[in-house]
């Protein structure tokens, strides 16, 4: 009887530590899941708040606005050997577009730091993305201001 009780006891237990375990590796996987959450929430919010804070000023000429050249999106890589001096724009032809067009980077003081020429073309309806390459010693800085003409 005292075996059977014995036995008892012993599968009492691990079923109990085993409903133990199980919950609190439940409680773990909840744990991490909310920790994962967050600190993705957290760095999609840090993401966001550089890319308003740091976005350089774009501004289109009204010359080439007349002229019907738009522009979407641009963005600001490393070129040549150079970093931060390649801006890629992207320019939407509401007419019929062909000629050059000059780029000034300004910084945060209002020095000219670059300029570079391309020559534009472009249908009407037409969209693309077209590069300025800077001299490799323009740093194209946070919050730089920068003129199509």
């Amino acid at each position: 009887m005292k075996r059977i009780i014995s036995i008892f006891t012993v599968l009492t237990l691990l079923v109990s530590c085993s409903k133990v375990k199980e919950k609190a590796k439940e409680t773990i996987n909840k744990g991490g899941e909310t920790v994962g959450k967050t600190t993705t929430e957290f760095f999609d919010g840090v993401s966001e708040g550089i890319d308003k804070t740091l976005q350089c000023e774009l501004l289109l000429s009204e010359s080439l606005k007349n002229k019907g050249l738009k522009t979407g999106k641009y963005s600001v890589e490393n070129s040549g050997g150079g970093s931060n001096n390649q801006l890629t724009v992207y320019f939407i032809f509401d007419k019929d577009f062909n000629s050059p067009v000059t780029a000034k980077v300004f910084d945060k003081s209002g020095l000219e730091i670059g300029r570079a020429k391309i020559d534009v073309e472009g249908k009407t309806g037409d969209a693309k993305y077209l590069d300025f390459i800077f001299d490799k010693r323009s740093y194209i800085e946070v919050k730089s201001k920068i003129t199509l003409e």
